[in-house]
Order: C-alpha cells, then sequence, then structure tokens
C-alpha cells in the first residue's frame, strides 16, 4: 500500500511538467497557425486586389478566383514559398496583355522576392509604398507604360539585385537611395524620360555588373570612379546629354567587356590605354565632340571587335596599333577630321566585317588585293575622302560584300566587274572620275540579284546605255545616273524594273522621246530626266504612276500640251516642267493634286491662255512659277488663297489689269515679280 502511495507521489512532478509543456506550447502552436492563416489570407486578398485593379482582355488571370478545390498557389504566374506553400514569393506575367496599375496592391504582398511583368500595358506610378517590399530581390516591370518618379523608398528594398524598368515613361532623378541596394547587380533604366546626372554612389555597388540607362535625358558628367569595381562588366550611356570627359577608369578596367557612350556631348581626348589584360570587347563613342588623335595604346585593347568612334572631332592619322587588334569585326572611324595615308596593316585584318572611313581626308590608293585580304567584309564605307587611282578588280573577291560605298572620292579608270558580288545590294560609285569602258561592268551586275540601290552619277560614263541596264536585279529601287555623258534613247527596257522608287537620269546627252513603258513603274517616287535633249510629248501613261512625288523634265526640247493625266499623279509635292517647249493652255486638272507643296513650276515655255482660277486650290504650295510664257487675262484674285506662299513669279507675261487685293493674304510672301506685263496697280 505504501509503495503504491510513493509511486503516486513519484510520478506526479513527471505529469505535471508535461502538462505544463503542453499548456505553454498550445498557446504558441495556436498562435503561429493563426499569424499564417492570417498571412495566407492577406495574400490572397492582395491578389485578388491586384487583379480588381487590372483590365484582363487575354483572360490571363481568369485562374485568379476562389475556389475550394485550388489554393491561390494554384493561380497562374504566382508562385508561393517552398517552406510556407501559402506566401507568395513570386509574380510572373510577362507579355499577357494586362492593362492597369499594380500599387498599392502589389505592396500588400510583403514576402515577394520577384516581379516579373515586362510587356504589358502598366501604367500608373511605382508608389513609394514599393518601401514594403522588403524582400525583393528581382524587379522587372519593363515595357510598360509606367510614369512619374522612381520613388527614394526604393532604398527600403536593400536586397534587391536586379532592376529593369526599361522602356516607359519614367521621370525625374535616379534615386540616390537606390546605391543603398548594396546587393545590386544589374540596372536597367534603358529607355525613359529620366533626368539629372548619374549618382555617383553607383560607383561603388561592388556587386554591379550592367549599368544601362540609355535613352534618357541625362546631364553633367560620368562618375569619375565608374569602372573602378571589379564586376561591372556592361555599361550603356548611350542617347542622353552627358558632357565633360571619359573618365580614365574606363579603361582601367580589368572587367568591363562592354562600354558604350555613344551620342552625347563628351569632350576631350580618348583616355590612354594601359597594358593591361583588358576583356573589352565593345567600345562605342559614336557622335560626341571628341578631339585629339586616337591613342596608340588602344592596339592595347586586344580583345575588342567592336570599335566605332564615328562623328566626333577626331584629327591626325590612324595609329598602326590599331591593325594588331586581329580580333576586330567592326571598325568605323567616319566623320571625323582623320588624314593621311591608311594603315596598310589596316586592310589586313581579315576578321573585319565592316570597315567605315567616309568623311574624312584619307588619301592614296587602295591595295590591289584588299578584295582578298578582307574575306569576310560587309560592309565597306569610303565616301567622302581623297582615295585616287583604280577601284581594285580584286574586291570582286570579297564575297560576303553587301554594301559599297566609295562616293566622293577621286577614284579613275573603268569600274571593274563585280558580278560575282552575290551578296551584294547596296552600290555607290558616285562622284569620281569613272569610266564606263565596254559597259561589261554593268552588264555583271545582273548577276547581282540582290541589288537594290545603285549610284553611278557625276562620273564620265559615255556612250549609249547598253539594253542590258533592264537585266538588273528585279528588286533594283534607286537607280543613279546624274551628270555624266550619256547619250541616245533612254531605253525602252527600263520599264521592266517595275521596283524602281527613284530613277534620275537627269544632266546627260539623252535624246528622244520618254519612253510610254516608264508608266510601268508604278511604285516609282522620284523621276529625273532634266537637263538632257529629250523631245516631244510627256507620255499620258506618266499619268499611272500614282506614287510620284517629284517630277523633273525641265531643260529639254519637250513640245505639246501638259497633259492632263498628269492630275492623276495624287502624291505630287514637287513638278518642274519649265525651260521647254509646251504650248496650250495650262489644264485646270492640274490645279486638282492638293499634295503640290514644294513648287510648281511652268516657267519659260509657251503656254497661252488665262491662269485658272483653280490655282487657288493649292494651298499648301510654296513656290509658284509661270513666268516667260504667253499667259494672258488678269491674275485671279482666287492666288490669295494660297496662304503659305514664299514665291511667286508671274513676270514676263502678256498679264493685264490690275493686282488683285487678295494677294495682301500671303503673309508668308518673300519674292513675287508681276513685271514685264501689263498690269496697272490697283
Amino acid at each position: 500500500m505504501s509503495h503504491v502511495a510513493t509511486s503516486k507521489l513519484y510520478l506526479s512532478p513527471l505529469l505535471l511538467l508535461i502538462r505544463f509543456y503542453f499548456l505553454t506550447q498550445l498557446p504558441y502552436s495556436f498562435s503561429t497557425s493563426t499569424s499564417a492563416h492570417n498571412e495566407t489570407e492577406a495574400d490572397q486578398q492582395a491578389l485578388l486586389c491586384l487583379k480588381s485593379q487590372l483590365h484582363d482582355p487575354s483572360g490571363a488571370l481568369a485562374s485568379w478566383r476562389n475556389m475550394s478545390s485550388s489554393t491561390h498557389c494554384d493561380w497562374r504566374g504566382v508562385t508561393c514559398s517552398t517552406h510556407n506553400a501559402s506566401l507568395v514569393i513570386a509574380l510572373n506575367l510577362e507579355s499577357v496583355n494586362i492593362v492597369g496599375q499594380i500599387f498599392p496592391c502589389i505592396a500588400d504582398l510583403t514576402f515577394l522576392t520577384r516581379i516579373h511583368m515586362p510587356n504589358n500595358q502598366l501604367g500608373g506610378q511605382i508608389s513609394p509604398m514599393i518601401s514594403r517590399l522588403t524582400r525583393l530581390r528581382y524587379l522587372n516591370l519593363s515595357m510598360n507604360s509606367l510614369h512619374g518618379e522612381i520613388p527614394e523608398t526604393i532604398s527600403s528594398c536593400s536586397h534587391l539585385e536586379i532592376v529593369d524598368l526599361y522602356s516607359n515613361s519614367l521621370e525625374g532623378e535616379i534615386p540616390t537611395g537606390l546605391a543603398q541596394c548594396s546587393s545590386l547587380k544589374q540596372i536597367i533604366l534603358s529607355s525613359n524620360n529620366i533626368e539629372g546626372s548619374i549618382p555617383s554612389q553607383f560607383s561603388s555597388l561592388a556587386n554591379l555588373s550592367a549599368l544601362f540607362i540609355n535613352s534618357n535625358k541625362l546631364t553633367g558628367t560620368i562618375p569619375q570612379l565608374l569602372g573602378s569595381t571589379k564586376r561591372l562588366t556592361w555599361v550603356s550611356l548611350r542617347n542622353n546629354s552627358l558632357r565633360g570627359g571619359i573618365p580614365p577608369a574606363l579603361f582601367h578596367s580589368t572587367s568591363l567587356s562592354y562600354i558604350d557612350l555613344s551620342y552625347n556631348y563628351l569632350s576631350g581626348s580618348i583616355p590612354s590605354i594601359p597594358q593591361i589584360s583588358s576583356p573589352l570587347e565593345y567600345l562605342m563613342l559614336t557622335q560626341n565632340n571628341l578631339s585629339g588623335e586616337i591613342p596608340t595604346s588602344i592596339g592595347n585593347l586586344s580583345s575588342l571587335s567592336m570599335l566605332l568612334i564615328a562623328q566626333n572631332k577626331l584629327q591626325g592619322r590612324i595609329p598602326e596599333s590599331i591593325s594588331k587588334i586581329a580580333k576586330l569585326q567592326r571598325l568605323d572611324l567616319s566623320y571625323n577630321n582623320l588624314a593621311g595615308i591608311v594603315p596598310a596593316a589596316l586592310y589586313t585584318i581579315s576578321s573585319l566585317t565592316y570597315l567605315g572611313l567616309g568623311a574624312n581626308k584619307f588619301g592614296g590608293q587602295l591595295p590591289t588585293n584588299i578584295g582578298n585580304a578582307l574575306p569576310n567584309i560587309k560592309k565597306l564605307i569610303l565616301e567622302g575622302n581623297q582615295f585616287e587611282g583604280p577601284i581594285p578588280p580584286s574586291l570582286a573577291n570579297a564575297s560576303n560584300l553587301q554594301v559599297l560605298n566609295l562616293r566622293s572620292n577621286s577614284f579613275s579608270g573603268v569600274i571593274p566587274s563585280l558580278g560575282s558580288l552575290s551578296m551584294l545590294s547596296y552600290l555607290d560609285l558616285g562622284a569620281n572620275r569613272l569610266m564606263a569602258g565596254d559597259w561589261s561592268f554593268l552588264s555583271s551586275l545582273t548577276n547581282c540579284t540582290l541589288l537594290q540601290k545603285l549610284w553611278l552619277d557625276r562620273n564620265i560614263l559615255q556612250g549609249i546605255m547598253p539594253t542590258s541596264v533592264t537585266n538588273l536585279s528585279k528588286t533594283l529601287e534607286v537607280l543613279i545616273l546624274i551628270d555624266n555623258q550619256l547619250s541616245g534613247s533612254i531605253p525602252l527596257e527600263l520599264g521592266k524594273l517595275t521596283s524602281l522608287t527613284v530613277l534620275e537620269m537627269d544632266m546627260n546627252f539623252f535624246s528622244g522621246h520618254i519612253p510610254e513603258t516608264l508608266g510601268n513603274l508604278r511604285n516609282l517616287s522620284i523621276l529625273g530626266l532634266s537637263r538632257n535633249n529629250l523631245s516631244g510629248e510627256i507620255p499620258t501613261s506618266i499619268g499611272q504612276l500614282k506614287k510620284l512625288t517629284k517630277i523633273y523634265f525641265e531643260e529639254n526640247e519637250l513640245t505639246g500640251n501638259i497633259p492632263t493625266s498628269l492630275a492623276s499623279c495624287k502624291s505630287l509635292v514637287r513638278l518642274n516642267l519649265s525651260s521647254n517647249n509646251f504650248n496650250g493652255s495650262i489644264p485646270a486638272e492640274l490645279f486638282s493634286i492638293l499634295t503640290l507643296s514644294e513648287a510648281l513650276d511652268l516657267s519659260y515655255n509657251q503656254i497661252t491662255g488665262h491662269i485658272p482660277l483653280e490655282i487657288g486650290r493649292l494651298n499648301n504650295l510654296n513656290s509658284l512659277n509661270i513666268s516667260n510664257n504667253q499667259l494672258s487675262g488678269e491674275i485671279p484674285s482666287s492666288i490669295g488663297q494660297c496662304l503659305v506662299l514664299e514665291s511667286l513669279h508671274l513676270e514676263a507675261n502678256v498679264l493685264q489689269g490690275s493686282i488683285p487685293g487678295s494677294l495682301i493674304n500671303l503673309r508668308g510672301i518673300n519674292m513675287m515679280d508681276l513685271s514685264q506685263n501689263n498690269i496697272s496697280d490697283p
């Protein structure tokens, strides 16, 4: 009996302890369960709130609704935690065509680590309430319609690693608080309306690998220490209004592989490059105000594949050291003040696909083996220099060549055959001293089936144009033969080049009639046949060219009436028929071309009759010249309706009557000549 009593006394403290344990733990367990339930409920309500703010024409959020068979973690684009399966940690809704605002509702999803909602139509502002998302690591709202400023409170998102707000309408300055997010790896704010300067604190972000803030309205200078961190790999500040010099730290970096500072107002010289193992592959400094010489140390950038420093104020010679960059693929030095002879070794960088030396003062001759030495070249731009000598026939061996621009140099001799360039789409040999020889070069070009643009103007091409011109590529859009010494008739077969949009054959010695077949060129926008010896009437088929915007037929020997069919060219902005032998009256239908805005010139012909009253319909016309004809009658008062006229020439006719008072309405007129008529003052 006593043993039993003793046993009971021994167990009682243990039981009490167990009971005490459960009694103390139950409230905690119950409290935790209640808290988790509340957070789950809060996340679901936040998602439903977010949905209520969005228009969803594609039904991307159709699953976002209360259902007993599933939870919000099953909703499209929603990711929940693996530790607590009801807490929302990520939203992935890319390109689902949702419209509306995500704040303030999204700020209630306080466990979010990732927001990925690019390429939608999200609007509104980024609310200061973003500070509640303290766990956020990834934010991508690019390609939306967000406006307003980036709030300073974004600094509370201290775990942020990636911020991508590319292509919105954000404005204001970059918040300096963003630099307090020390974990940042990528800052992408391109294509907005952001103003102010680049926070100097960005230079201290040790983990930053990519900084893209191009295409904004940034001013000020580039932070001097930008590039001094060890992980920065990509920097694009392109297309802003940055001034000052290029910080040398950018070229001292051992991590940067991409630098784009193009289209700013940077000045000073290109910093020298130290002899370090630089991984820099892309360097773009186009269209700034950089001056001085290209540093010889540029050759230290042995990994460069792209060097674009066009449209600056650089001078001096091309340093030989550039030729040592063996991996260089794109080199553009165009539109500077560079001079001298191009280093011969430059033409032997076999990896080059683009070489732009245009608009400088380079001289000398091209190497005879250039086409063999540049087997990968696709675009060769040498226009606007002082190169001389023949065009090397070896260019025909550059089988990848797509664009060849040798305009405005002093190349001479016969144009070589280039028909083996099967990829050629653009050929500009204009403004040189080139000859046609037996025209075999033109016949060879018929093999270039991708050719779209051909400039041969301002050379000394002579003789009759061969009919092989009509066998040129069916995709040919531009054919320019201005200012040569071509003679004979215009080939009838030109009408087969039905893709032509521009045909200019002015300032030659062409004779005979304008071919009726030109009416087949239904895509033609510009037709220039001026300053030749063409005769006969304008073919009525020209009226079939509905896309014509400009006609230049002046200074020929054309006769007959001005065809009424021209009135069918409803897109004309300029019509010049001056200095011919047209007779008859001005067709009233001509004044139904309401698009005529640049000029209408019928001067120096033998046109008779009255000026049609319909002239007042040309209320967009800037210049009207019908002088030196035999026009009679009075100046119609309707001419005062041509309110934007700046130049009016009616001189040397037989007009009579008084000057109409309506001319006072021509407020923009700066040239008016009514002389050599029989006009009296009103």
